[in-house]
């Protein structure tokens, strides 16, 4: 693994961005694994897919994660709600759509 500022080459910096997505994608993964418990959960407790103060909870957290890092919140908030309304159909495709 290399730092940015340690690729001298594009090639070098391909590669980096290469593993970096490879990272990423599998934390994906894992997060998916979550959504999917929830779905278990979910089914035996009577809870929609869609909890919308959870929603806004998680995109707090996230943009504030993405302050502390040196990112623009609005923007990864943008892709934050993708990810989360991805991850709302994917329950829904289970749990049936239902409004909180």
């Amino acid at each position: 693994m290399k730092t940015p500022a340690e690729c001298t080459t594009m090639a070098e910096l391909r590669a980096e961005i290469d593993r970096l997505d490879e990272e990423l994608v599998a934390l994906f993964a894992q997060r998916v694994g979550y959504i999917d418990r929830a779905v278990a959960i979910k089914t035996g407790i009577g809870l929609p897919a869609r909890i919308n103060s959870r929603v806004e909870e998680v995109i707090a957290n996230v943009r504030r994660h993405a302050v502390a890092n040196g990112l623009p919140p609005d923007k990864i908030e943008k892709l934050w709600r993708k990810l989360v309304d991805w991850s709302i159909e994917r329950e829904e495709s289970h749990l049936g759509k239902d409004a909180e």
